[in-house]
């Protein structure tokens, strides 16, 4: 009895020494050994024997990227206002040995980091600039931390600022300046959207009057041209009508019909004449209206030989 009992005892010590030795690493782990209290290797994902009693796991990292909130502190800009800055850092282990012993905590210690460089960063900015230039910043925090943290075997992949706050009064007064600014925008676009009002409207009467002048022009051209034919049209009918009682004339019996038309216009237009005036003057030749058309007859005979 007491044997079996032994016996136990010794499968039990095997089963617990096995536990405590036998080691599994998941995925994106590492594990340092110790042996006697001096690094003796890594383990990497995958199952491991540690020699019992003498080594043992000391330090467990995860190779994934990982996150910092870097909590919120004071800076002050270069033109000496005090805003609230916050942010998140994004790290991966690289070496895990180095990491283990290179630093006591490099959590902390590149937590502190990324708040001191920000912090000398935001000082060599104006307030306006700071939220302009959130890339400069954050590219420089992580060229600053990440030099510091290559002997920790950390390697610092990202830096990105969350919020920067920046005083009430602050705030106010970049509120009014905002407002102002826009303002001033609204009342630029309305002068200009006015000017080129203006600019079309003078345009279109411009046009117009070019069309206008373009059309007073065609109907003057129209109308003299007008003219012109009708005056080529009545010297042609006059020229027609010359030519006709110029054959006429020379026809038997024409000099006689135009001595009879030329005493009846005569007699006619004197007629008128006393029509139309109070006071008539008449001529000592009244009586001899057989001279006049003597003198007509003389006229037609010559414009007769003309002809022929």
């Amino acid at each position: 009895m007491p044997g079996i009992v032994i016996a136990l005892g010794i499968a039990l010590l095997v089963v617990i020494t096995l536990v405590n030795t036998a080691r599994i690493v998941p995925q994106k782990k590492a594990y340092i050994v110790e042996r006697l209290g001096k690094y003796a290797k890594t383990l990497n994902a995958g199952f491991h024997i540690l020699v019992p009693f003498l080594d043992r796991v000391s330090y467990k990292h995860s190779l994934k990227e990982q996150t910092i909130d870097v909590p919120p502190q004071t800076c002050i800009t270069r033109d000496n206002i005090t805003v609230e800055v916050d942010g998140v850092l994004y790290l991966q282990v690289v070496d895990p040995v180095k990491a283990s012993y290179g630093i006591e905590d490099y959590m902390f210690a590149l937590s502190q980091l990324a708040q001191t460089t920000m912090r000398s960063e935001i000082g060599k900015l104006e307030l306006d600039r700071t939220f302009e230039e959130r890339v400069m910043i954050n590219h420089a925090i992580i060229e600053a931390v990440d030099k510091a943290s290559d002997p920790w075997g950390v390697k610092v992949t990202r830096y990105e600022i969350k919020n920067i706050h920046p005083p009430q009064s602050v705030k106010d007064a970049l509120e009014k300046q905002m407002r102002a600014e826009r303002e001033k925008r609204a009342a630029i676009a309305e002068s200009e959207g006015q000017r080129e009002a203006k600019i079309n409207v003078a345009e279109g009467v411009k046009q117009e009057s070019v069309k206008h002048s373009e059309g007073e022009r065609v109907r003057r051209i129209n109308e003299a041209e007008g003219r012109a034919r009708e005056i080529e049209l009545v010297a042609i009918a006059t020229a027609e009508g010359l030519r006709k009682i110029a054959l006429s004339i020379i026809e038997p019996g024409g000099a006689e019909a135009v001595n009879l038309r030329v005493a009846e216009q005569y007699v006619r237009e004197f007629g008128n004449l006393a029509k139309t005036n109070n006071t008539v003057i008449i001529p000592s030749t009244l009586s001899d209206v057989g001279g006049m058309v003597a003198a007509a007859n003389s006229l037609l005979k010559a414009t007769k030989e003309g002809t022929a």
